[in-house]
């Protein structure tokens, strides 16, 4: 195997799970300073690994099935030595072994048999006792043990451009603290109420002196409205939904970031800014913002009193709507105890 290694990550999405492999790319980066290290993403992530100085390349997967012969030919002309597989599907695990590499690594967890066993050289199983109680980066960082890779480093980190930064804090034009609220999630089911995040607007403004700032993806436009509708003090809300570089430094920009518990969560934690997530039934180690200083709003789980009786899937926190057992009070005094520590 040369000396100088061609890695290559596959995880396909989402947000807050690329953002999470940093600490796998900084320990490759310490371990092998000058091997090349490139992440296979779909394109719409892509733009969030320029901010990890760890990884030399993002790689798309292709969306059409045109694209596929070219891409094919780039997996087998890049001659990677090792493939490390975080998805494990059908797909990840043919392009794994289309890669010719002599290490392909497949890590895996769950009752479910693993995809096209015979097409890896190794496989890393995660018991599902230790995987639901320990943060996912711990599971990535498994991935590393058949390369021989040692667990030096447990960073998460992204680095925003300092002009990106500097153009946000102009835009804001506070001198003193900024809140940044984003109110978005993948499951709507998962949303916080607009009116309530209205009255954290306004307390914040009004009691704290606080600059709130509202920054949604392209699904979240109404959420955002709304919110700006509601408050009744002045809410700077964004005109189009930053790229994700620019969320990174908007949310660098910040002296706290609101939001759920989400993908932009792990973007404000991994830039170092303080976070507020507001969760509802879903597991709060599993998928926790990295680092410290970060507070976490969460009803007491089994619920008692269940806010959407007949609507509820018990077993599936993408179909729970506990995130309304939250009170405005709860959050908006986790918001006062950040902006006060920051």
């Amino acid at each position: 195997m040369p000396a100088t290694p061609k890695i290559l990550v596959i995880r396909r999405r989402y947000l807050g799970d690329v953002v999470l492999l940093g600490s796998l790319f900084r320990n490759l980066r310490l371990f092998w300073p000058d091997a090349r290290i490139v992440a296979l993403v779909e394109a719409a992530y892509a733009g969030i690994l320029a901010l990890n100085p760890d990884v030399d390349e993002a790689m798309m997967l292709p969306a059409r099935a045109l694209d596929w012969p070219g891409f094919s030919a780039r997996i087998r002309k890049a001659e990677f030595t090792h493939v490390l597989d975080i998805d494990n599907t059908e797909k990840t695990a043919a392009i794994a072994r289309l890669s010719g590499a002599p290490m392909r690594v497949a890590l895996h967890h769950g009752p479910h048999a693993l995809k096209l066993r015979a097409l890896y050289t190794h496989v890393v199983h995660d018991p599902a006792a230790e995987h639901e109680n320990r943060p996912i980066t711990e599971y990535y960082l498994k991935a590393l043990g058949p390369a021989g890779v040692p667990i030096v480093a447990r960073e998460v980190r992204l680095v925003p451009r300092e002009s990106d930064v500097a153009d946000w804090r102009r835009y804001i034009g506070a001198r003193g603290m900024t809140l940044v609220l984003h109110p978005g999630s993948r499951s709507p089911w998962r949303l916080w109420p607009a009116d309530r995040f209205a009255a954290v607007c306004d307390r914040v403004q009004d009691e704290l002196g606080a600059q709130v700032v509202l920054a949604g993806g392209p699904a979240d436009r109404a959420q955002v409205e709304k919110i700006r509708s509601l408050a009744r003090s002045h809410v700077l809300a964004l005109d189009a939904p930053p790229s994700l570089p620019r969320l990174a430094a908007l949310a660098r920009a910040g002296s706290a970031f609101l939001c759920h518990d989400s993908g932009p969560m792990h973007v404000a934690a991994a830039v170092g800014t303080p976070v507020v997530a507001l969760y509802g039934s879903q597991n709060t180690v599993l998928f926790r913002p990295h680092g410290e200083g970060h507070t976490l709003v969460a009803p007491a789980m089994p619920c008692t009193a269940c806010v959407a009786p007949g609507e509820c899937v018990p077993a599936d926190s993408y179909h729970n709507r506990c995130v309304r057992l939250n009170t405005v009070e709860e959050v908006f005094g986790a918001v006062r105890a950040t902006l006060g520590r920051a």
